[in-house]
């Protein structure tokens, strides 16, 4: 099957405000949130499409935008401008009005100007806050091979969760025959009762199709919305199909999340601690791309056994980061962060350069960047206190912020002792 790349641009769209990532998404776009420790949510969809080989790639960005941008320009300058090849930021720039993007299908009818400008023939619509691996040329040889002005692409869920998406109704030939909007009853694939197709919010566009759409949709009182608007009114005029999702994750399960709540992120960072995780960071043959500040390797420091130990298990441990004779377990930590001794830290997220005092316990919870953890904290132990000083998720994670005043215990008698001893050994070697 042709791979038509050179005649495909990629517009990413990563301007949402991601109000239920909130307060992850307060200072930042839902994009530039970690995820797995060095790596931010937009790497993987830019990784998939550089392995893709598609090297014409915008970025619809919008909201807290800064920090995106910044990761943007430091960490993927990787293709060539002599060659034509680009990843460009498009910020809004309202060249049709004078509203910010309404939805996702008028995010790319505002950047029409730009779009045209190169003269693709075919569009790749992605969005920028899924976590999955996937090849986008396979899709576009099905979309060619298919004759289709659209292709959209589709993951098989359970009828029993299907509930939770939008739904694409097909035929027996995987050609698109409805669309329904998180169905009460949805419509399972043809001759597989227990299946539906979930839409996974990746289009292909036929260029002269997705143009005449988008402006018929613009002079409409609609939501302006792919899913909802744009999808529903080319099914019964056009040749739309579903392109059914093959994971390049290599497991026995397809996996591809949309970590839109602070829980479903959290479930899907402590999945990465696992020994066989769902999802696969180290396959050499799909590589995932970053970018990394300049740091020197993790360490862990301190081996004395019931005294001071410093051990890191189960967990992803970033460059930059040091463990000070601290357990850590089940736990994501992000680049530079610096534990202090006596700590235990048991099923947590902890951001670039926190900092976590002596004696602090921490359990079940989201660090933000750059914390101060005082000494002595106690943070996921005491459900009041949490709520009372911290955002705290119906599954009971607490996320602490730069201006949060954690929960601080007096130490008693024995730790203080420990301390006192381990620092006067430490005294003792430095001599």
């Amino acid at each position: 099957m042709p791979r038509p790349l050179d005649d495909s641009l990629v517009i990413v769209l990563a301007g949402g405000a991601g109000e239920r990532l909130y307060p992850l998404t307060k200072d930042r776009a839902k994009p530039a949130v970690y995820f797995g420790g060095p790596d931010r949510i937009i790497d993987f969809v830019l990784s998939n499409g550089i392995n893709s080989g598609l090297r014409h790639i915008f970025l619809a960005t919008q909201y807290k935008s800064l920090s995106l941008n910044r990761h943007i320009r430091m960490g993927w300058n990787i293709v060539s401008e002599e060659l034509g090849e680009f990843i460009e930021i498009l910020a809004p720039q309202k060249r049709v009005g004078e509203h910010w993007y309404q939805g996702t299908a008028d995010a790319v009818y505002q950047n029409l100007y730009s779009i045209l400008r190169e003269q693709p023939r075919y569009l790749i619509v992605l969005a920028g806050d899924h976590v999955y691996k996937m090849d986008y040329a396979r899709m576009l040889g099905f979309h060619q091979g298919r004759r289709a002005a659209v292709t959209l692409a589709a993951l098989e869920v359970p009828v029993a969760d299907a509930s939770r998406f939008g739904i694409v109704v097909v035929d027996e030939e995987d050609r698109v025959r409805g669309f329904e909007e998180k169905p009460q009853v949805p419509s399972p694939i043809p001759g597989t009762p227990d299946l539906a197709l979930a839409s996974m919010g990746i289009y292909i566009f036929d260029m002269d199709v997705l143009v005449r759409s988008l402006e018929s949709d613009a002079l409409q009182p609609t939501t302006h919305d792919f899913g909802r608007d744009i999808i529903p009114s080319l099914i019964h005029d056009e040749r739309v199909f579903a392109y059914r999702f093959y994971d390049e994750n290599k497991k026995a399960a397809k996996y591809w999340r949309d970590i839109g709540t602070l829980d479903a992120y959290f479930e899907a960072n402590m999945d990465l601690c696992q020994v066989n995780p769902e999802f696969n960071l180290y396959d050499q043959e799909w590589p995932l791309r970053t970018y990394q500040h300049q740091a020197p390797p993790a360490k862990c420091v301190f081996a004395e056994a019931g005294k001071r130990c410093g051990p890191a298990l189960d967990s992803v441990i970033s460059p930059g980061c040091i463990i000070s004779g601290s357990t850590v377990t089940g736990s994501v930590l992000c680049p530079n962060v610096r534990v202090h001794s006596f700590c235990h830290i048991e099923q947590s997220i902890v951001m670039p350069g926190v900092r976590v005092g002596r004696h602090a316990r921490i359990r079940r919870a989201i660090i933000d960047r750059d914390v101060l953890i005082p000494r002595g904290a106690i943070i996921g132990y005491d459900r009041d206190e949490d709520r009372r000083r911290h955002t705290v998720t119906d599954a009971g994670v607490v996320v602490v912020e730069t201006d949060d005043e954690p929960l601080v215990r007096s130490l008693d008698e024995t730790a203080l002792r420990y301390e006192a001893d381990a620092d006067g050994r430490g005294v003792e070697q430095g001599r």
